[in-house]
């Protein structure tokens, strides 16, 4: 069958802990992070992709699970990585391991892939699953209607790259919030877990059916990777 949905609110739970079985595992503990700002999404049609590869292209294409329009809170799921026994350095390794926009302050109890038009799962195979592509490192949430505010980010200037374009630690991983000063039209940006690949985004929803999340997977936390005691 399909991927599943691995247990994302035990990824927005801080002080999760895990460890990667084998004797060379990583050991990892997890906090919440929160964009400053919110994200507004003028048409409730949320799109996710690589900000440095699909914005301003045309290219996105949103999901079909769509919310109010209005501002949303977006906050990461950051692990901090060290060898099982030891403890973080004064660099600490960190990943973004997923990235959650929150739609409603409810607890999601079921998660359905997120899809965009025409994506059916079930022409999926084993663990396979819809995701988007990431060449350049980073993925991002924005509303549809905010693509043309951010055009193609192909040369390397803009308030994209001057987010990310730091020596601070903190800057190189995000999250940021980016705003369109013209428009106003924002987009939410964060590193990409281990950086290029393929990564599915969730939807989370009530017991009453109502969107209450989207979750982006960076599959930092390994599927089979047990809880740490």
């Amino acid at each position: 069958m399909p991927m599943t949905a691995p247990d994302l609110a035990w990824h927005f739970t801080p002080g999760s802990r895990f460890e990667e079985p084998g004797e060379h595992g990583l050991a990892g503990t997890l906090s919440v992070v929160r964009v400053p700002g919110e994200l507004w999404l003028p048409t409730g049609q949320v799109t996710a992709c690589d900000p440095f590869v699909s914005l301003g292209q045309g290219e996105a294409e949103p999901f079909t699970a769509t919310v109010p329009p209005g501002r949303y809170a977006v906050e990461c799921a950051v692990a901090t990585l060290t060898r099982p026994g030891q403890e973080p350095g004064e660099r600490p390794h960190r990943r973004i391991a997923a990235a959650r926009l929150l739609i409603a302050d409810a607890p999601a109890v079921s998660w359905e892939p997120a899809l965009t038009a025409g994506q059916d799962p079930a022409e999926l195979a084993d663990d396979e699953f819809f995701g988007y592509g990431v060449d350049a490192g980073t993925g991002c949430f924005y509303d549809a209607a905010c693509d043309e505010s951010f055009p193609c980010t192909g040369e390397d200037e803009g308030p994209l790259w001057d987010a990310f374009d730091a020596e601070d630690d903190d800057a190189q991983l995000g999250p940021h919030l980016i705003t369109d000063q013209g428009t106003g039209h924002t987009l939410a940006a964060f590193s990409s877990g281990w950086g290029d690949g393929a990564y599915p985004t969730w939807v989370g929803r009530d017991a009453g059916g109502r969107v209450v999340s989207f979750v982006t997977d960076f599959h930092v936390v390994p599927a089979d990777a047990p809880a740490a005691v």
